[in-house]
């Protein structure tokens, strides 16, 4: 198996990982010697939503550094039989193979400022749920990401997200928003009204 730090190194994420720092566009700005957010992508492995996204990033220069699991299936399931030896039942094989995987998944949950967890309509990764629980119970910020269908299935995790969006362009807005202030074009287009002009003040007197 090819080993993951060579897969990482060649990935389109790569230049992510290291962060992309550019001129603010926003409206609320971040100034000379911002800081570099840390955004863990968690969640389904077998389509390219990370590379999707930290294209996206970086086409708005946003200083995010990206980091994710081992996104080999076979290599997270096998590194510790590689390196510790075979075990002779499955259920022994998966946990030293999940511990070994834990070590890298909650380190980078631990050090990020915002957690984005993946859930796919083919690959459900079950695990991605564990991660938000985790990052929850660590008091991250949750930014949720699957299409609308499985809505209902995944209430109680995006009960606990901040953000719940269905692609990844709107993770990606929502990051320019919390990190710039920058807004994008209303999703509801020309349709889209303001609240004071839909609802009124939410204060009459001010």
């Amino acid at each position: 198996a090819v080993g993951a730090l060579r897969r990482a190194l060649s990935s389109p994420l790569a230049p992510a990982l290291v962060g992309a720092r550019g001129v603010c566009t926003g409206a609320g700005g971040r100034g000379v010697g911002a800081r570099a957010w840390r955004v863990y992508l968690s969640g389904e492995i077998h389509s390219s939503w990370r590379e999707e996204l930290a294209a996206g990033v970086a086409r708005a220069q946003l200083p995010i550094e990206l980091s994710a699991p081992n996104t080999s299936h076979e290599d997270s399931d096998d590194c510790a039989a590689i390196i510790l030896g075979m075990e002779e039942k499955r259920p022994n094989w998966d946990r030293i193979g999940a511990s070994m995987n834990a070590v890298r998944t909650r380190t980078l949950i631990d050090q990020a400022d915002v957690v984005v967890v993946r859930f796919g309509e083919k690959y459900r990764q079950w695990n991605a749920a564990f991660d938000a629980g985790y990052a929850f119970a660590k008091g991250k910020p949750i930014i949720t990401l699957h299409p609308p269908s499985l809505g209902h299935s995944l209430k109680e995790v995006n009960a606990a997200a901040n953000v719940v969006c269905e692609d990844v362009s709107q993770v990606v807005q929502t990051l320019a928003y919390v990190i710039d202030g920058a807004l994008p074009p209303p999703k509801d287009g020309d349709a889209f009204i303001p609240i004071v002009e839909r609802l009124g003040k939410g204060n009459p007197n001010p």
